[in-house]
């Protein structure tokens, strides 16, 4: 059982100094290998027409668009 507690306060001060390395650098989290963009991928799916949730997801961001310019234009200040 102690060679249990003992592992278990070794972990939970390893992930104690990670997070307190994290905010003392404020630097953000990244993985090592660039990501897609690293081999020259502009997006996840290379389909020629989007899902429809992507669809769906671009008309609700259209729609907001919409709206926001309408507020912009309407505003009083």
């Amino acid at each position: 059982m102690s060679t249990f507690i003992l592992a278990f306060g070794f972990f939970l001060t390893m992930v104690l100094a990670m997070a307190v390395g994290y905010l003392v650098q404020r630097k953000t989290i990244a993985g090592s290998c660039g990501g897609l963009g690293a081999l020259g991928i502009a997006k996840a799916c290379d389909c020629p027409e989007p899902c429809d949730r992507k669809k769906s997801r671009m008309e609700k961001e259209e729609a907001r668009e919409k709206k926001l310019n309408e507020w912009k234009q309407n505003q009083i200040l």
